[in-house]
């Protein structure tokens, strides 16, 4: 099993229309993909003392390497375009990838 993990620092001034947003809209259109079993969208709590903004952790599980790439291919650009539409110079974010052990 595989998580795509995406962590994202988001401008405290937008902060709460990013959280219904990510909710309502992204989180459950990268879910229709049909690429991940579940996921997981949590808050992080631990801070570098001159981090500005919010901070997030949005896990998806997926079966295989080969799933991930397919939707990396097929799927994620309009995804990851339209979030940077809406929030542009308003985020910060990186993309890490675990395997289950």
């Amino acid at each position: 099993m595989i998580i795509y993990n995406v962590t994202v620092n988001i401008e405290a001034s937008i902060h709460s229309d990013w959280l219904k947003w990510m909710k309502e809209v992204h989180i459950p259109e990268v879910m229709e993909t049909g690429y991940f079993l579940e996921n997981r969208f949590a808050k992080v709590l631990s801070t570098q003392e001159d981090e500005m903004g919010h901070t997030y952790s949005i896990q998806y599980l997926c079966h295989s390497m080969e799933d991930l790439e397919e939707y990396q291919e097929k799927c994620s650009a309009p995804l990851q375009e339209a979030h940077g539409k809406r929030y542009q110079g308003k985020f910060v974010a990186f993309r890490t990838l675990l395997e289950i052990v």
